[in-house]
């Protein structure tokens, strides 16, 4: 029988499933960030742009997916977060708007002060995006300042979550461990960025240029993922007992990971299989254009397990810092049990959803982007 706990675990994977796809395709995001320090020409920052711009409505797509998913699923993260941290998701909304009127714009106004403008747009986009959505995911294990008074519901205009501090979300920045986890999330996007630009462009200058600048981003990107993950894992969590009662924890997220075998061996998968990536790319003259692949399904897989540890295993997804038990967790922050059954039948066109996806992926890249065709195509970026 599908059970009201059940349902919760359910819609919790759906969100790191679609935290996964968010990341992964954010290698847009990645490849507009090095629109300047790849592009030595016109004619390269052309190949980077179009590269790009053929995927940018995905990542544009799954951001708003996801925080669809997150307020119908878990209304109460959403109002609370959204609501009180409204700084950092008005930046990245912003960062996104950006983005798309660039890449509408830049060649239709006739200027090329116009063009460089919104080219840098996108680099701001690039680097920024990443960053924020890193910071803001990384408050899941830091915890954020706000206090949950369920009791105000009754009341005529209740307000149930109140912030703490009138930063709104940028007090993050005050902790080490955003930092790093915002750095490592723009490190790889780059090197993703990279590795799509490798499977999408045919073009061997410029490919034996993208896989020089990977050599130094994908090291940037290894350390900080592991003082990252070390951060992370060597920190206290905040556990949830069966009274709902929530509590600090030694090491809680190294403890999620050993005593959840599956988490563990997905966390581990999607490590190596990142890694395997950035070998390819870097190592193989074979395979290097098709190192996306493996990096892209090993990002998911990695994104996926690090939501798991924050919100499995009797642990608080979303803790506060103000007062420990306003700490959000699955059952204490979900829709109602009729609203997650509906949804979950909803939920049953997602694998047709991603196979029209692949489909229309597999038609746009079909043929790799050259310098020829940008020269004589109408129709670009």
């Amino acid at each position: 029988m599908i059970t009201y706990d059940f349902l919760q675990h359910y819609w919790w994977f759906i969100i790191s499933l679609l935290g996964g796809l968010l990341v992964f395709l954010m290698f847009v995001q990645g490849g507009n960030a090095q629109i300047f320090m790849l592009g030595k020409t016109e004619a390269e920052r052309g190949l980077i742009i179009n590269s790009t711009g053929r995927k940018w409505e995905y990542a544009f797509t799954t951001l708003v997916t996801f925080g669809g998913a997150f307020f119908a699923s878990f209304p109460l993260f959403y109002s609370t977060s959204f609501g009180g941290a409204y700084w950092v998701w008005m930046l990245i909304l912003l960062t996104f708007v950006l983005q798309a009127v660039s890449y509408e714009f830049q060649h239709r106004v006739g200027n090329p002060r116009w063009v460089s403008f919104f080219r840098n747009c996108l680099v701001i986009n690039g680097l920024l995006a990443p960053f924020l959505i890193g910071a803001a995911v990384s408050t899941f294990f830091t915890g954020s300042d706000f206090v949950v008074n369920k009791a105000a519901m009754g009341e005529m205009n209740p307000v149930i979550s109140v912030w703490g501090n009138g930063w709104h979300g940028l007090e993050a920045l005050a902790d080490y461990r955003c930092w790093l986890f915002g750095l490592m999330l723009v490190a790889l996007t780059m090197c993703l960025g990279i590795l799509y630009m490798l499977n999408n462009i045919s073009d061997s200058e410029f490919s034996v240029r993208l896989r020089h600048r990977l050599r130094i981003v994908s090291v940037g990107f290894i350390l900080l993922f592991i003082a990252s993950m070390g951060s992370i894992f060597l920190s206290d969590g905040y556990a949830v007992n069966a009274d709902g009662v929530v509590a600090l924890e030694n090491y809680k997220y190294l403890h999620n990971l050993s005593q959840m075998p599956g988490v563990s061996i997905l966390f581990l998968l999607g490590v190596l299989l990142v890694l395997v990536g950035l070998s390819l790319a870097l190592f193989s003259e074979r395979y290097y254009s098709k190192a996306v692949w493996p990096a892209g399904v090993g990002t998911v897989f990695t994104v996926m397990s690090l939501f798991f540890l924050a919100g499995y295993n009797g642990t608080a997804y979303y803790p506060s810092t103000s007062n420990i038990q306003s700490s959000l967790y699955l059952a204490n922050s979900c829709s109602s049990e009729f609203t997650l059954r509906v949804m979950s039948v909803a939920s049953l066109i997602i694998p047709f959803v991603l196979a029209y996806i692949v489909y229309a992926w597999r038609s746009i890249d079909r043929k790799p982007i050259t310098r020829e065709e940008l020269a004589t195509a109408e129709e670009k970026y």
